[in-house]
This record gives C-alpha cells, structure tokens and sequence, in this order.
C-alpha cells in the first residue's frame, strides 16, 4: 500500500512484469539445453504474471487477483517439485540434465 502512495503508478509495475516476462521468454528461447534453467525460466514467468495480477487488484481495490496469485503460487510449487523431481530421475538414469540427450523416451 506504501509503494503505491510513492510515486510509484500502475504503469511502473505493468512495466516491471513485462520486463520480467520478456527476460524469461528470452530464457525459454535461447537456452533449450539446461532443464533447470527452463524451469526457472518458467517460474519467473508466472512470477511476473503475478506481478501484474497484484498491481491491477491493488489499482482497482478488489482483491480477486491477489487470492488468484495464491492459486498460481500454489500451481507453481507444485510445478517445480514434479519438476525437480522428474530431473532427479531422469539424472540418476540418463546421468544428463541435457535436453537435446533426453528428449527420446524409450522404455
């Protein structure tokens, strides 16, 4: 509630979210061999959406979107467990995080 009353407008905070959803779809795109990194990549994405999410409920003084970050929140958790999870399997088996050498699923 301080930020906002300090010079700080709607437009600052839609700016930062965009800055951080371009960083991470620059993540996805340029580096498609680390796995972890792809994850982290989609992570700040959803990050950045909620960014925006927060910033609109705060804006407009409803607090629908601050209660549907804390969905998303709870999504992405369950996202980066699964995730690293699955990367913890696929490295005990493949001994390689690297996409382009796990790509192929042979039983």
């Amino acid at each position: 509630m301080e930020l906002f009353t300090q010079g700080l407008s709607l437009g600052h905070y839609l700016a930062l979210g965009a800055v951080l959803f371009c960083i991470s779809v620059a993540g996805i795109f340029l580096n498609r061999k680390n796995v972890i990194i792809l994850l982290m990549s989609i992570e700040l994405m959803l990050l950045s959406v909620n960014i925006n999410f927060v910033a609109f409920s705060r804006e407009a003084g409803d607090a629908a979107g601050q209660v549907f970050v804390f969905f998303i929140l709870t999504v992405a958790a369950a996202e980066a467990a699964i995730g690293l999870a699955i990367l913890v399997t696929l490295f005990r088996n493949r001994r390689t995080i690297n996409v382009a050498e796990i790509d192929t699923l042979k039983g």
